[in-house]
């Protein structure tokens, strides 16, 4: 299977390519903002640097979230688009998920909790057993409400690990990482290994965006 993965979650943007089932290519920039601008010439490049024409893709991978309103949107619509060219499917990958893909990676089969600062004093969190199920929806709040989430035995992964650590009564669990975004080695393994998508990825938003549009001023009447 050929495969183009697409993040844009967080703070980076990141393109990766599995030709014939192997990732082959992986780029990734620390960007924050300016997504849009810089998405398809990555994948352009990553395209060349593979050696694939875009018919062969057979299909695309992308965070569907949480993360940045924006961010998420500019995957999921980069996504899309492109499999609407190429009629091919589009398998939606939680973030969390990446993150808690990436610890069992480092960390060997255990279970992770995957936790991302998402400002505002809240963490993102959602936990998962040794095998990568989900033993909790992903949700938003404090690091107090999230740290009754991790049982003994389970690893904080992500930007929100310490932040969930120190909120411990015995903040001496083991972080695996603190990644700020999602590893693109790992969504491309989790591409490949999902089973086969069936209609087009939703964002998953846990709370509303941080920016709101402005009430419209009120017009005095003569």
């Amino acid at each position: 299977m050929n495969l183009l993965a697409i993040d844009t979650a967080l703070e980076k943007c990141s393109v990766g390519i599995a030709a014939e089932g192997r990732p082959s290519v992986l780029l990734s920039e620390t960007l924050g903002r300016g997504h849009a601008e810089r998405l398809f010439g990555m994948i352009a490049s990553a395209m060349a640097e593979a050696g694939l024409d875009f018919p062969r893709i057979d299909r695309i991978a992308v965070t569907v979230g949480p993360g940045s309103f924006t961010g998420v949107r500019v995957g999921i619509a980069a996504a899309r688009g492109l499999a609407l060219v190429l009629g091919c499917p589009v398998a939606g990958i939680g973030t969390l998920d990446v993150l808690s893909a990436a610890a069992r990676e480092r960390a060997g089969p255990c279970p992770v909790l995957a936790v991302i600062d998402a400002r505002r004093g809240e963490i993102y969190a959602e936990a998962f057993d040794q095998h990568g199920a989900p033993l909790s929806a992903p949700a938003a709040g404090s690091p107090a409400d999230v740290a009754p989430l991790l049982t003994p035995g389970m690893v904080l992964a992500g930007s929100g690990a310490r932040l969930v650590a120190a909120a411990l009564a015995t903040p001496d669990v083991r972080i695996v990482h603190e990644d700020s975004a999602p590893d693109i080695g790992a969504l491309v393994r989790l591409g490949l290994a999902a089973p086969a998508p069936s209609g087009a990825p939703r964002p998953l938003y846990i709370r509303p965006p941080d920016a709101k549009p402005q009430a419209a001023a009120a017009v005095p009447r003569r």
